[in-house]
């Protein structure tokens, strides 16, 4: 029961500062709904107006109980104030309203359930005057009608509530004009409309149910007061008011998994070791409240602090409340680089990383003087394989140094140059969504995504190796170069070499250019973005169109077998070659002299035709950007592409 304990200790914690927020932490006893339409009533319960709620402004916080807050099924429970058609409006069946299939024998069932809860409200010690108001309007049963009247819902000829428009796929009959009405933009049923209140005087502009304090605090003591059930709470240890139900809706409006609960008493769920679910179980009922919204409030993707894919979630946050670096960001997002900040040449010249690292160590430095060393951080994940059961998937507790460490050698150590696209363009390692892309291709589904990154999780947070397969799978994508675009190759490649350079972290493998590593590999990598290069510079030497060369063809079959495939991409460089000595005899001698200084090196090693390992991939990459220094994008970068490589470039 940790990780509800935090996240109790977390709301109570980050509560106050909440309140001043774009988004603060909900009451207890309460959550939010989609409103369509809002009703205003005079103090006397009269009705006064009615209009459409602007998609933007719909989020509505509404009073709940256990019951009405994880509602599902064919006779989902009412909330006590505010609720769709069929529970607030008593003449919805009689214009036209279904109310919902376990409501079938007895069609006013859900208006009167909600008139009675709405009742003992009002009536108690804890009753608020807008409660007065909306239930003296909701007992006249006219609300329907009302709204009819001033065109907000829309009847056919039998004066009955019109249906979906939702012909078969052969019909080619145009919409009728009334459903372009701003209800049915809203929601595709208008029956199924949610209703908020607004009470005011005349000449006043009252305030909505949702924005007077009093009434919230009016509805959290009165929900506690009714609460009877008592037993030893697991998560404070004190005999208190235990929960029957715990909350849903944890990462979204529609959301329905729940993490706790019990309601399977004829299956296994818990039979044979307990006699009821709160043997197994008890939470008192303020800390599971308070525990599920505060996770609600992390998973709010409005504040972009969890890692979201499709129902797949990861949060990371400090029980202080203090800001927290997300590890399963890449370097870039992580650091918070502008898009102008990110060009391959203001990095790469002279760099080697230097910049991007002390940068990165002067972030983790201003998280560690907001966190401290000792303060609480919780890593989280959570899946639902199912639409009622929700798992936590990865859970991890650590104090702020040990988080910031963990990911500050997750990106130094994964770091290579990454050319994401002609604005993203940096210098660090990329994120597990990236790596999964990269590995099993950008259609993967959802599901080996998932796989993927809860894979990875344990490597940034705990630091275990990256699996094996995941390495190799992404290689042989960036070797099979034929198989992808440009654009998706460049990128798997900055991937593909952070990988291997990250997995074999004791080699001390260089970010820039390596002149005396001598492995087998990484020399036969420096070969072929030679070979790449001579081609390429005689093709602009004789002012051809960019093509794919021999050694790009070549590079799936170079990886496998790289002596025998050499000898034929050398075959091919031959006219290509000439064509360079008679256009720039410059660049030739010095192409020549390089290549001749690799295989020189290679000396005995040059014959062996086993497979290479993806460090070639570094030695190619590294010798193409020496040779290739990337260049600032400009309007003179098409005739600096037909020039002659610059004594810089040509110098290796």
């Amino acid at each position: 029961m940790s990780w509800i304990e935090k996240l109790y200790k977390t709301y109570e914690q980050s509560l106050e500062g909440s309140k001043v927020s774009e988004h603060p932490l909900m009451p207890v006893g309460h959550t939010t709904q989609q409103a369509h339409i809002e009703i205003t009533v005079s103090p006397s319960g009269q009705f006064v107006t009615a209009v459409i709620v602007p998609k933007e402004k719909a989020t509505t916080l509404v009073p709940c109980t256990e019951a009405s807050g994880g509602r599902a099924g064919s006779k989902p429970v009412n909330h006590p104030l505010c609720d769709k058609l069929q529970y607030v409006a008593g003449d919805f069946v009689r214009k036209g309203g279904v109310v919902t299939s376990g409501f079938a024998k007895d069609t006013q069932e859900p208006h009167r359930e909600y008139i009675g809860s709405l009742s003992r409200w009002e009536t108690s010690v804890h009753g608020h005057p807008k409660l007065k108001a909306i239930l003296a309007y909701t007992q006249m049963g006219s609300v329907v009608q009302d709204l009819i009247g001033l065109g907000l819902l829309h009847t056919g000829p039998d004066g009955k509530l019109l249906e979906p428009w939702d012909p078969p796929k052969e019909d080619k009959t145009p919409k009728p004009v009334i459903y372009e009405s701003p209800i049915f933009k809203l929601i595709a049923d208008q029956r199924d409309a949610f209703i908020r209140w607004r009470v005011e005087s005349p000449g006043t502009t009252g305030t909505g149910t949702w924005e007077d304090e009093g009434l919230v605090k009016a509805w959290t003591t009165y929900q506690a007061s009714q609460q009877t059930k008592r037993g030893l709470c697991m998560v404070t240890g004190e005999e208190t008011i235990l929960a029957e139900q715990h909350p849903a809706k944890l990462r979204n409006a529609g959301d329905k998994a729940k993490l706790i609960s019990a309601n399977d008493s004829s299956g296994f769920t818990y039979r044979g070791r307990f006699t009821d679910p709160d043997q197994a179980c008890g939470v008192g009922f303020e800390v599971t409240q308070k525990a599920h919204s505060a996770l609600r409030w992390l998973l709010d993707g409005r504040r972009k602090q969890a890692f979201r894919n499709g129902d797949q979630v990861v949060v990371t946050w400090a029980v202080s409340g203090s800001p927290v670096p997300d590890p399963l960001e890449n370097t870039f997002a992580l650091l918070g680089m502008e898009e102008s900040e990110s060009t391959l040449a203001q990095i790469y010249h002279g760099d080697a990383g230097q910049a991007i690292g002390h940068r990165f160590s002067k972030r983790m430095a201003g998280y560690q003087s907001a966190l401290g060393n000792l303060d609480d951080i919780v890593v989280m994940g959570v899946d639902s394989a199912t639409p009622g059961r929700m798992a936590i998937t990865y859970y991890r507790e650590l104090n702020g140094s040990e988080l910031l460490a963990r990911v500050e050698h997750w990106h130094k150590t994964f770091s290579w140059y990454q050319n994401y696209s002609k604005t993203v363009r940096f210098i660090g390692a990329p994120s597990p969504r990236d790596i999964a892309e990269a590995a099993y291709g950008r259609r993967l589904d959802d599901k080996l995504k998932k796989a993927t990154v809860e894979r990875l999780l344990p490597c940034i947070i705990d630091g275990q190796p990256v699996p094996r397969d995941l390495v190799e799978s992404t290689v042989r994508r960036v070797c099979n170069r034929v198989g992808l675009e440009h654009w998706e190759w460049i990128k798997c490649l900055g991937i593909a070499c952070a990988l291997y350079r990250g997995t074999h972290e004791t080699e001390h493998i260089k970010l820039t250019l390596d002149m005396e590593r001598d492995t087998r590999d990484y020399l036969y990598g420096r070969l072929l973005a030679i070979a790449e290069d001579i081609e390429t510079c005689a093709l602009r030497a004789a002012k051809e169109k960019p093509r794919d060369t021999s050694a790009e063809k070549l590079m799936h079959r170079f990886a496998s077998r790289p002596y025998s495939t050499w000898s034929q991409i050398e075959l091919n460089l031959r006219p290509y070659m000439s064509r360079l000595k008679a256009k720039w005899p410059g660049v030739h001698r010095k192409r020549l002299r390089l290549m001749s200084d690799v295989i020189a090196q290679l000396n005995d090693r040059f014959t062996n035709d086993s497979r290479l390992s993806g460090e070639y991939l570094l030695g190619y990459h590294c010798q193409w950007l020496e040779l290739n220094p990337p260049r600032e994008q400009g309007p003179e970068q098409e005739e600096l592409e037909l020039t002659e490589p610059t004594e810089q470039t040509s110098n290796s």
